[in-house]
């Protein structure tokens, strides 16, 4: 009774909805991300070498140091917080520790990962447009993964709260 007095249920419900807003919003970045990748290169080798080794036929400069330091710079920091955002919220599903674990160590993993590949690429070895392309695709998964695991989890949480209400 005190639950339903002293409006706990309420607040569930609202922050339920404030978490399922963020994740649309979330899966937008998403989508937004892919856009991007997409607009700039492809899911070929070659696409990825032009992009960063550049190609004095098309006359595609390289990526600079400078310029690649710059959007390392932005993407560590803005993909660091949105991992151990949707992380932290993976973590308070009723999803196995393992999972959890999993998930969080993949999604970290890959992030750091796509964010090296472009300089392995530039830097290295254009062989490592393979390792850039591989790491992408695990990193939108994993970020698409921990999307809707918590969406799930909250949808299936919000019509307990809703059927709990009704009793």
């Amino acid at each position: 009774m005190r639950y339903f007095v002293s409006g706990e249920q309420q607040r569930k419900m609202l922050l339920n909805a404030l978490v399922l807003m963020f994740l649309a919003y979330m899966l937008l970045q998403w989508v937004s991300n892919g856009m991007m990748y997409f607009h700039r290169m492809g899911l070929t080798v070659e696409s990825v070498i032009t992009y960063y080794c550049g190609n004095e036929e098309q006359f595609i400069p390289a990526k600079s140091y400078e310029g690649m330091l710059e959007v390392l710079h932005f993407h560590l920091f803005s993909m660091g917080m949105l991992a151990v955002t949707l992380t932290h919220l993976m973590l308070m599903t009723d999803f196995s520790t393992r999972l959890k674990v999993w998930l969080s160590s993949l999604t970290f993993f890959s992030a750091i990962a796509e964010a090296s590949a472009g300089w392995l690429v530039r830097f290295v070895h254009p062989q490592f447009a393979y390792f850039k392309i591989g790491t992408f695709i695990l990193l939108e998964l994993s970020l698409l993964a921990l999307i809707v695991t918590v969406t799930w989890s909250l949808l299936r949480a919000r019509s307990k709260l809703k059927a709990g209400s009704t009793t």
